[in-house]
């Protein structure tokens, strides 16, 4: 059989016809959206089918995900994404005969007649794509969520800014404070266990908006430092309107930070090896914090503004 041949058109023709639908990668994703292309091809016109048969068409039976090219197919017309193509070994996740490198070109085909919308049409992005721009534009959607911006742990929550918020306030008990100015104090007894002082997190609501302080210690090749940033939990275009400063200092010694707040799209490790923000090496913290240079004493102040 050559590729994209008979079985597969076959299949298609037999389970599918449709000219208004919903459709998107979950199935939640496929109620309340009109299609606004009347999908036809194959040599056939289509009419109307359910929901479900179109979910079930363009859903891969491993991944559940919109399938996308190459789509491949089983000798019995059984469909599955590239990608877990190699994850069954080659097997067919349905009749398990051998998968082969058969194209399902007719569902190949049929896809590129849809338009569908956003699967964060929910969260307020209301346009509507060609089936193969849209993966490309979900990945950057300025409605998509958020990730979590807490440090200590690979934290997987995800939501817009208030579920954020309160989530690193129940669950991760990050401290809350109102004001656009602050003054903190980190305090550790062995400031020689680099990798055990670890970061602190603070969320400030200012200008009616959020932004975490990141205070961390890590090491830039074999020095190791401490450093402290700034992140607003929104996007960049939002994150440039604020500025923000950086001062810390003692026995008669300032050493200051001016900068932008990056946006919490960019991921906390990123900024940090970024060196966005106020670093200091440990033998000048020491020196800030005074006496006997044994224990971490760092006064970190700063305040945050709007650009005009």
């Amino acid at each position: 059989m050559a590729p994209g041949g008979g079985i597969c058109k076959d299949v298609i023709e037999s389970r599918i016809a449709f000219a208004d639908y919903d459709m998107a990668t979950s199935s939640a994703e496929l109620r309340g959206s009109p299609l606004r292309k009347a999908a036809t091809g194959l040599g056939g016109t289509f009419g109307a089918a359910s929901t479900n048969d179109v979910h079930e068409l363009l859903e891969c039976p491993v991944c559940i995900n919109l399938m996308y090219p190459p789509i491949y197919q089983c000798p019995n017309g059984h469909t599955v994404c590239s990608i877990c193509k190699a994850r069954v070994h080659n097997s067919c996740p349905t009749c398990r005969n051998e998968l082969g490198n058969i194209r399902c070109l007719a569902l190949e085909k049929v896809a590129e007649s849809l338009e569908l919308p956003c699967r964060y049409q929910i969260l307020g992005c209301h346009d509507i794509f060609p089936y193969y721009s849209k993966l490309k534009h979900e990945k950057n959607c300025r409605y998509r969520p958020y990730n979590c911006p807490y440090a200590g742990a690979e934290c997987s929550v995800t939501g817009d800014i208030p579920f954020l918020v309160m989530h690193l306030k129940n669950d991760h008990k990050v401290d809350m404070h109102d004001g656009c100015t602050f003054n903190h104090r980190y305090v550790k007894s062995n400031p020689h266990e680099v990798e055990n002082a670890t970061w602190m997190l603070t969320v400030f609501n200012c200008f009616g908006r959020q932004f975490c302080l990141h205070f961390e210690a890590f090491h830039i090749g074999m020095a190791p430092v401490y450093m402290a940033f700034l992140r607003f939990m929104g996007d960049e275009d939002e994150a440039r309107q604020f500025s923000y400063s950086l001062e810390v200092g003692g026995n008669g010694r300032k050493f200051m930070w001016q900068g932008v707040p990056r946006s919490i799209r960019d991921s906390h490790r990123k900024v940090r090896d970024s060196q966005d923000g106020l670093i200091i090496q440990r033998n000048l913290a020491l020196f800030f914090s005074g006496g006997d240079r044994q224990e971490l004493k760092l006064k970190v102040a700063g305040r945050i503004w709007k650009e005009q």
